[in-house]
């Protein structure tokens, strides 16, 4: 197994890494408390940078902070927009990128409340984008746009946000894609400059990331999402023919390619869905229904009129929903996730989609945890969102996210027609070919990542050190699962474990020798104290839902069955030896 240090990027030496090296339990206590030990040796944080990939998704922002912050706090806030300069001579391959770049310039006292939006909403830029950007600036190629508050003459001060999100520029050094070396001589003649630029794109992209495949890369993830096309296919450069998608996983015969639409990570496609179903059936509350990642529930309390929590996601849940619609209340929509994190549970998706239908509701089923391989949700929801940077990629070194249109949904027209002037594809390129890349072996992943998680979860069940584990396979919701389930399909590849006392649970995590940080669905098996990363400042608001404070999450891997196993039995045997020495 690997040995991470303290703060390494997860792969090891991975430019745009989606998770980086918590390696004690200590240590993610440190870098809740922005401890300088921890925050101070980590060499990379989610792949995101505190910018905008457009002008609209700023002003949103702003809109964002002038809402939520006092009138003197929100008073500060300026914009930048970095485009193309059109009085320069541009490639058309570097035109065709649209390169540019917004910024939301604010106080010391805003950046909370502009953090906010950030984070919940996904619609930061990728540090991809935010690093060839940056290279086109230094060259001169990217200016403020007329009208932009900041004098063209002037270089903006950068902003580098928190510790835990700043990084070194770096570039992924892949056989495909020679990393860029820095040229310090920018000559400013049209000859030089445009040879400099040619050279930059030729060299950033690479041979096997040439820009001509962008579209035929986004149809090849669109049917991968679909169930449409092998996932091993090679990348063509046209798309296949429409009547392809005829045949697909999903069992929609009329699903068409543009009902899937790609943004560039998982919460960017859930804060759409929402605006989207805002947009176009009014301001009504949602509903979080279980358990689910925290940022979607402060997307639907934040953005709109607000939500109602049902936390447990359980029947009874169901019982005093259908209550308050019999007595008048209605929603929007109701969001939940299939199965959810951290504790695998299942919702009831028959019955909401019955309560759905009679009270004129929309459901929106984040399937990021089951996958679609294992499970088909679309029949049961209005919209079905996934975050492809998780098992979707593997790889752990680019972000995407998804949304499907169910074309059966009662509000399918509406979100087309609300889609045409709502929707801004922002899917960087280059993120977009990587995503092709990883996402090809998908399906052949899967098998192995389920019997994994299986023997793993069977070793954990049986050990008289733990408290519960959780599991779809061994849930009380497992009937749910059930009637999702595909006939080939397994049962993920994530698991948490509690254990009888905390002493065990500290020592288990230390001791596992496996990769230890945030996100989850890599190749590679994947171990973190996920309530103490998720809801430091909340664990008691946790534990009434039965998330308890010392419950570590199990992502699982591509491991030897017997070698991962063998890793967890050892774990195992530290925890009872402290034990056995409290005791």
């Amino acid at each position: 197994m690997p040995d991470f240090d303290l703060g390494a990027s997860i792969p090891p030496h991975t430019a745009h890494a989606v998770s980086v090296s918590l390696p004690t339990w200590k240590s993610n206590i440190g870098y809740e408390e922005g401890e300088d030990w921890v925050v101070g040796k980590m060499s990379t944080g989610y792949p995101r940078a505190f910018l905008f990939p457009t002008r609209q998704i700023a002003a949103r922002c702003v809109r964002f902070v002038n809402e939520h912050a006092s009138p003197a706090v929100a008073s500060s806030l300026d914009t930048i927009h970095l485009v193309l300069d059109k009085t320069r001579s541009i490639p058309e391959a570097l035109e065709s990128l649209s390169p540019v770049i917004s910024a939301v310039l604010c106080s010391q006292k805003t950046f909370p409340v502009l953090k906010q939006f950030w984070q919940h909403t996904g619609d930061g830029v990728s540090s991809r984008r935010a690093e060839f950007c940056h290279s086109l600036f230094k060259d001169g190629l990217l200016h403020p746009d007329d009208g932009a508050t900041t004098p063209a003459s002037t270089s903006p001060k950068p902003c580098r946000g928190p510790r835990r999100y700043q990084r070194p520029a770096s570039v992924d050094t892949t056989k495909a894609t020679p990393q860029q070396k820095p040229n310090p001589d920018h000559s400013s003649a049209a000859g030089p400059e445009i040879q400099e630029t040619s050279r930059f794109l030729e060299e950033r992209f690479g041979r096997n990331l040439d820009i001509s495949f962008v579209q035929p890369a986004k149809s090849a993830i669109k049917r991968r999402i679909a169930g449409a096309l092998r996932s091993d296919c090679e990348l063509t450069t046209a798309p296949a023919p429409e009547h392809e998608m005829e045949s697909n996983s999903r069992g929609v015969v009329n699903l068409k390619e543009d009902d899937i639409y790609l943004f560039p990570c998982g919460m960017s496609a859930i804060f759409n869905s929402h605006r989207a179903l805002l947009g176009t059936h009014g301001s009504l509350k949602s509903i979080n229904f279980g358990f689910s990642y925290v940022d979607t529930f402060k997307i639907l309390e934040k953005f709109g009129p607000g939500a109602v929590f049902y936390g447990n996601g359980s029947e009874s849940d169901l019982d005093d929903l259908e209550k308050r619609l019999e007595g008048g209340e209605r929603f929007l929509a109701l969001f939940c996730e299939f199965p959810g994190n951290p504790l695998l549970a299942c919702p009831n998706l028959v019955r909401i989609r019955q309560l759905a239908d009679k009270y004129d509701f929309a459901v929106v089923v984040d399937e990021t945890i089951g996958t679609f391989a294992n499970v088909n949700v679309l029949p049961f929801a209005d919209i079905v969102a996934s975050s492809l940077t998780k098992i979707f990629s593997g790889d752990c070194n680019v972000m995407g996210g998804s949304a499907i249109f169910n074309p059966n949904s009662r509000y399918y027209a509406a979100l087309k027609e609300w889609a045409r002037t709502g929707y801004e594809d922002t899917y960087w390129p280059e993120d977009v070919m990587f995503m092709e890349r990883n996402s090809r072996d998908f399906v052949s992943r899967i098998d192995r990542i389920n019997a994994n998680a299986e023997a793993i979860c069977d070793v954990l069940r049986d050990s008289p050190l733990v408290k519960h584990t959780f599991y779809p396979k061994y849930n009380k919701s497992k009937a749910n699962y059930e009637a999702c389930k595909l006939p080939n399909g397994g049962y993920g590849g994530l698991l948490s474990v509690v254990f009888l006392r905390h002493e065990q649970a500290v020592a288990f995590y230390d001791a596992v020798e496996t990769a230890k940080g945030p996100s989850l669905g890599t190749n590679f098996t994947l171990t973190s104290p996920y309530v103490l990363l998720a809801h430091y400042q909340e664990l008691d608001w946790a534990e009434g839902f039965g998330v308890e404070r010392d419950l570590i999450r199990i992502s699982v891997g591509l491991e030897e069955t017997e070698q991962i196993v063998n890793v967890f039995r050892a774990a195992l045997m530290a925890a009872g030896e402290t034990a056995a020495i409290k005791e």
